[in-house]
């Protein structure tokens, strides 16, 4: 009976899947499928880079290598100003949405309150709703506020960087909060109740335990504040006003008028910025990663 139950168990024990090595015909179709997407993605970006080094006027003509348009785009006051304007509204945003999205992800991630699941459901509305609409809300909102400022209070406003921070900020915030809050899904609860367990106060137990375990979420979010805020062009367009135009919505301008080596090489210019951000990032995420290593190896030791 013993031999028999043992080998009626072995019957009933789950068999491993069978793993079918891919053919070479198979491999060499993935290889290929690979490298066509490869070619899809980077070539259009190599072919910006090299056209803005053209010396012809005709972005799609070859005239030999040069940096004239880099010297034109050092020396064009509009482009310094445009850029001068992104940088405000994109750093000014990004501090202000990172810290109210951290704020609400802690709010929605570790209370129970009324209204909560609201809230919860309004915090993605600027994810999914399209940027025109977005674009046109903000745009009502601020004629609404100056109406009522000029009849009211006698405050005579008018579109500016102000109003992109502002419309910048209200998008950001949910793409800030849902970083965060994923960062704060996966932090191991019993961390902060040992902190109270050794008498620290709920603001030394966030300071020197939660905050330095989400930091690399809140870094992320901020740096994806900062991106989205570099890039956008729709509600930029429909909030700016006089002397307030951003990089992005003259690039837009340029365009509409003839595409020029000036415009790739300012494309370039915001391409390097878009990786010298990506860099950060991984940067960051690598310290973080090796320092969280080295940690677990000295738990890890044995004691003398």
């Amino acid at each position: 009976m013993s031999a028999l139950g043992a080998a009626t168990a072995r019957l009933r024990r789950p068999r491993p899947p069978r793993t079918l090595a891919p053919t070479r015909a198979v491999e060499r179709l993935l290889a290929g499928n690979a490298w066509l997407v490869f070619a899809f993605l980077y070539l259009p970006i190599i072919a910006l880079v090299v056209l803005s080094f053209n010396d012809n006027r005709l972005a799609s003509v070859w005239g030999g290598a040069s940096l004239r348009w880099y010297r034109e785009l050092v020396s064009d006051a509009a482009v310094l100003s445009a850029l001068r304007n992104s940088l405000i509204v994109a750093v000014a945003s990004t501090v202000v949405a990172t810290a109210l999205g951290t704020a609400a992800a802690i709010a929605l991630e570790r209370f129970r309150w009324r209204g909560r699941r609201t809230f919860d459901g309004m915090l993605f509305l600027p994810v999914i709703i399209p940027d025109v609409t977005m674009a046109v809300m903000m745009l009502l909102f601020f004629v609404q506020v100056f109406r009522f400022a000029g009849n009211m209070l006698g405050i005579t406003g008018a579109f500016g960087l102000t109003t992109i921070i502002l419309s910048h900020v209200a998008f950001n915030i949910s793409f800030v909060a849902i970083v965060v809050r994923a960062r704060l899904a996966g932090m191991d609860h019993v961390l902060e109740e040992a902190a109270a367990d050794l008498y620290a106060s709920p603001w030394q137990s966030f300071r020197h335990v939660t905050l330095p375990l989400i930091a690399p979420g809140i870094a992320g979010g901020a740096l994806l504040a900062l991106t989205l805020s570099l890039d956008d062009v729709v509600i930029t367009s429909f909030v700016a006003g006089p002397g307030s135009t951003t990089l992005p919505v003259y690039v837009f301008s340029l365009v509409r008028r003839g595409v020029t080596p000036l415009i790739n090489a300012v494309s370039v210019l915001m391409l390097a910025g878009s990786m010298l951000l990506v860099i950060v990032s991984l940067s960051l995420q690598g310290r973080r990663t090796g320092g969280e290593r080295r940690r677990d190896g000295q738990r890890s030791l044995p004691s003398a």
